[in-house]
């Protein structure tokens, strides 16, 4: 999709393109995170939105989303209609939620990912290797802790390093969390448990625990700067991209 806005400026010893977007969720901590880092990636906001009002993105090369899962197909309706690439940072979406994405995907470029930090992904990546190499001899455990206001649980990055998981061992039994008399663990049992509390921004870990030893592989966030240049990055390099479903693993050509 060519580009709306021709200005360009040069920042750091490189060309930098100016492009336009439209933010829905401008009023969340990502939201404002966004707004304040956006020119400094040489980036316009041209129209903010929150749950609820109107969405418009016709004035913009790429629409940024992180408000609510609730906002999906009205949201892929907007960019569809101005024929908008789109970002979506959004997690906690229903299958009918999601149908409407990937059927948006169709028509338009879409990047769909549950975390934007570069370190995140590098994660995943990591997590799929020590799955391959320590094999079926060590019990595989998630912990994800965020901030009390986060509503859905587990985290969507929690979600994609079980999906990780459970490709690598070819099963599909997830525990989340345990109480009172629960029994052995199952050797296929992928357990997911999510902490909340305080302010939070995101802490995931892999736990990898074997007889003897235990391969622990963990990130920590201690700023949404760092997921809104992210966010910033792969808005930057959809809005050239044909129409598809693509993730943060596509934008870093992992």
């Amino acid at each position: 999709m060519p580009l709306r806005t021709a200005a360009a400026t040069i920042a750091k010893g490189k060309t930098m393109t100016r492009f336009r977007i439209a933010l829905v969720g401008a009023a969340g901590r990502m939201g404002q995170a966004i707004a304040d880092v956006a020119v400094s990636e040489n980036a316009e906001i041209v129209a903010k939105s929150d749950l609820g009002d109107q969405i418009t993105s016709a004035n913009a090369d790429v629409l940024i989303d992180f408000s609510s899962a609730t906002a999906a197909e009205a949201i892929c309706d907007a960019a569809m209609k101005s024929s908008t690439a789109l970002v979506i940072g959004t997690t906690g979406h229903s299958a009918k939620e999601k149908q409407a994405i990937e059927t948006a995907a169709r028509k338009i470029p879409v990047v769909f990912a549950s975390n934007f930090s570069i370190g995140v992904n590098a994660l995943f990546s990591l997590t799929e290797q020590a799955a391959k190499i320590l094999g079926e001899n060590f019990d595989l455990e998630i912990v994800e802790t965020h901030h009390r206001m986060k509503k859905d649980a587990p985290s969507g990055t929690a979600k994609t390093l079980a999906g990780i998981l459970q490709r690598v061992r070819q099963t599909k039994n997830l525990r989340h969390g345990r109480e009172g008399i629960s029994g052995e663990r199952e050797k296929s049992e992928i357990g997911i448990h999510s902490v909340r509390g305080g302010d939070v921004v995101g802490d995931h870990t892999v736990i990898f625990a074997g007889q003897g030893e235990r391969v622990e592989l963990t990130h920590r966030a201690s700023s949404r700067e760092t997921f809104a240049r992210g966010a910033l990055r792969a808005a930057r390099w959809v809005i050239r991209k044909p129409a598809g479903l693509y993730d943060m693993r596509d934008v870093l050509a992992l």
